[in-house]
């Protein structure tokens, strides 16, 4: 995009960003264009769009799996597989065959010496094999050697071939190659293979942690032994120092020729899935998996058993779940798929030593580190099938392939980088140019509701071209508008029709400058939906406390909260409800009351901005009332825009007035107390009447008939003359007494009546008894 382009767009920003209720869809951070769809378009991780190297398949494998990867001097592939256990040779052209079949489950790990000869280590129960083109002729293989379509070689002391060794004769192989057992290290698994200069040949193993180094002519020996159980990557530094990565406490050690090791660093993580070093001697390497509590037990047993090939968890890709508590073994597994437990992380070891942790990640698991020709740090990964760049603390996503894993690089013609993959097993080339063009297809954006769009502005350089789509289905595939490009020379909006989503979709084209796209920015405006009330309660006698403070967030329902706290106040009354506006406008509330018998309603508040209201219970006489609440989105809009809803509560009552007790009469006959009178409410019924005698305990007097429903309630009955003892007169006029104590022969007795809002009337009498 060039200068004018750009400044137009800028002044298109400002315009728009003052228009009512207009709303806009920002894309221009790195998480943000993740959720898009690139093809051959890199996303930086300070939020941009570039064109990407071209990233092209160039074989597709019959196997599932494919664990390493080497390419000798002619620019031809060679592909460690598994599920079938394969060595495949590819052409620069993409021409394939297969030239090693192994009997083992996986062929594990692969090195191409300068002379072309091939190396492959195979596992569990394997051994390294030396592949040599020009072997012998079909059918006269030596003891030792075969061809990979032979069976005779697994046929050890005259046992009987097995019917899966028989179907291997049908396998169509590559005859101009021989294979042999060039070393055999009696151990469960062989992870890696590294060769020096000199030709000699060092063989990574579990499950006793051990480095073989083999001579040319065949001839090994441990060359070092680890206190961890796996050694999983190797690799050589400048000075000729094998550098090696392990499985357990995550070390990275560099060992001498001498066969001397020592830790360089043991990472936060305990699997150490590859190395690379540069030119400057920096090591850099993957850590992936969580460690144990209490780490591993050094000098003590192998695990029993080995962690799962090239990452920390092997499972059956449609077999049981991935084994939490550690890996399984691979005899196991016919189809191993590999899991992310815990993420990954890529460190930088510097020439002095110290160590740096460069990327993370939660999502993505790394499965390879190369440079490419440009000395950029390439990080092949699962389980989404994507290589990314690491420069210092930045970091690019810049392809992805058309499978789970990349598991494997290796150096290709003309400055390229060959990319190996599991599930599938595929070859693809990474070269070091980008394609003529390069697209990127930003996520669906969902309005929430039916709106119009307006203009698009982005912000970057060079040559791109922008097109936009919507519908009023999540799926764009569903009956989409068709997409037609933007002409971001002219202010006229986006021509995708009104609708609920929308899609954008950028071209970038190469020249100078580079093609960019900084952000990009959707104005919009949503129709204007109407705000809506619910759930309008009302609570008599209780009051919501001036502190109490409102969420905006919405429920799970997508209302807001309407569960305020609340304490009793019996002279107010609370009113709360609920409301939701599908466009998120700022609301504001009137709240309105309405009598039993009355047609209309009256204002009680207005210009509301929570949603509730404390009123006093005063302000309504006695009887039965509905509130109204009507919820406005005025703040948001314009006069002749703003639409309104309005909920109605429950009716409710309220009763200010207390009842009142009548004809109260009390006679003492014999040793009793009858009590007569009548409780009268001009509102609602009588709940209760109480009676106490001399301060004593309320005691519960039932109504005439015993059930309390009317509005005038009867009472009639008997209580007994208490016998408690009271001070004569004398002593509390101070003169001394004839007795301490005598029988009383006054009583004081307290009537209560309550109605059901809990308005109480209280009188009492007084009863006098004969002395005795």
């Amino acid at each position: 995009m060039n200068a004018f382009r750009l400044a137009c767009f800028c002044l298109l920003l400002s315009s728009l960003a003052t228009a009512e209720a207009t709303r806009t869809w920002v894309q221009t951070k790195y998480d943000q264009y993740e959720r898009g769809s690139s093809h051959g378009v890199a996303i930086s991780s300070d939020g941009n769009l570039s064109m990407a190297p071209a990233f092209d398949l160039i074989y597709t494998s019959p196997s599932t799996y494919v664990w390493d990867l080497a390419a000798d001097a002619q620019g031809n592939a060679y592909m460690a597989a598994g599920s079938p256990a394969r060595v495949y040779k590819v052409t620069r052209d993409g021409k394939a065959s297969i030239i090693f079949a192994a009997q083992e489950l996986q062929v594990q790990a692969l090195v191409v010496a300068p002379d072309g000869t091939i190396y492959a280590a195979t596992s569990p129960d394997g051994k390294v094999y030396k592949l040599v083109r020009g072997g012998p002729a079909p059918g006269k293989s030596p003891e030792g050697t075969h061809t990979t379509a032979e069976v005779a070689a697994a046929q050890e002391g005259g046992k009987p071939a097995s019917g899966e060794e028989k179907a291997r004769t049908a396998i169509a192989v590559d005859a101009s190659y021989s294979a042999s057992v060039f070393f055999d290290p009696k151990t469960k698994y062989i992870w890696a293979l590294a060769l020096d200069k000199s030709g000699q040949l060092y063989v990574g193993t579990g499950d006793r942690g051990q480095i073989f180094r083999v001579s040319p002519d065949g001839n090994g020996s441990v060359f070092f032994q680890s206190d961890e159980a796996q050694i999983r990557a190797l690799d050589f530094d400048s000075a000729g120092n094998l550098v090696a990565g392990t499985d357990g406490s995550g070390l990275i050690y560099r060992i001498s020729a001498k066969g001397e090791g020592f830790v360089l660093y043991s990472a936060p993580k305990k699997e150490i899935t590859a190395l690379a070093i540069d030119a400057q001697g920096n090591i850099y390497a993957a850590g992936a998996g969580e460690k144990r509590a209490g780490g591993i037990n050094p000098g003590g047993p192998p695990a029993a058993t080995p962690p799962a090939t090239a990452t920390v968890s092997v499972v059956p890709s449609s077999g049981p779940a991935a084994n939490q508590g550690g890996p399984l073994p691979l005899p196991a597994l016919p189809a191993p798929a590999m899991a992310n437990i815990g993420g990954s992380e890529v460190y930088r070891i510097s020439t002095d030593g110290s160590p740096r942790t460069l990327w993370s990640s939660k999502e993505d698991l790394v499965y390879a580190l190369a440079f490419d020709s440009a000395g950029r740090l390439l990080a092949g990964t699962g389980n989404r099938g994507k290589i990314y760049v690491i420069n210092g603390r930045d970091y690019t996503d810049l392809v992805k392939a058309s499978a789970n894993q990349v598991t494997a690089f290796a150096r290709a013609p003309q400055g390229g980088i060959y990319a190996a993959t599991s599930n599938l097993g595929k070859l693809f080339l990474l070269a070091p140019a980008a394609k003529n063009e390069g697209y990127y297809e930003g996520d669906v954006f969902d309005a929430k509701i039916f709106s119009k769009w307006g203009r698009i502005a982005v912000r970057g350089t060079g040559k791109f071209d922008l097109y936009a789509r919507s519908g009023n289905v999540d799926n764009p595939d569903r009956n989409w508008s068709p997409w037609k490009k933007v002409d971001l020379l002219k202010e006229a909006p986006v021509e995708a029709p009104a609708a609920r989503f929308i899609q954008w979709k950028a071209v970038l084209q190469p020249g100078t400058p580079p093609a960019v796209i900084d952000s990009v920015t959707l104005f919009y405006l949503p129709k204007n939906v109407a705000p809506e009330v619910d759930d309008v309660s009302v609570l008599v006698g209780a009051r919501i406390p001036a502190s109490t403070r409102v969420s905006n967030a919405e429920d799970e329902s997508g209302n807001y909260p309407s569960n305020l706290p609340t304490v009793p106040d019996k002279r107010s009354i609370a009113v709360k409800w609920k409301a939701r506006d599908a466009n998120d406008d700022e609301l504001e509330y009137s709240v309105y009351y309405r009598g039993d018998g009355e047609t209309r309603w009256k204002l009680l508040r207005d210009d509301v901005s929570t949603r509730y209201v404390n009123l006093e219970s005063d302000l309504f006489s006695d009887g039965g009332y509905t509130i109204l609440v009507v919820a406005s989105d005025a703040p948001s809009h314009s006069p002749d825009d703003s639409l309104t809803g309005q909920a109605m509560s429950p009716r409710f009552e309220v009763d200010n007035t207390p009842p009142h007790i009548e004809f109260l009469n009390a006679k003492v006959e014999d040793n009793q107390v009858h009590l007569t009178f009548r409780a009268v409410d001009s509102f609602s019924p009588i709940a209760r009447a109480e009676y106490s005698i001399d301060a004593g305990d309320w005691q519960i007097a039932e109504p005439v008939g015993q059930i309390s429903d009317y509005k005038i309630e009867n009472y009639d009955f008997n209580v007994p003359i208490p016998a408690s003892s009271v001070l004569p007169p004398e002593a509390v006029d101070g003169a001394k007494p004839s007795s301490a104590r005598a029988k009383p022969t006054e009583h004081t007795i307290v009537i209560r009546v309550f109605d059901r809002f809990d308005n109480v009337d209280i009188t009492k009498t007084v009863v006098r008894t004969a002395t005795p």
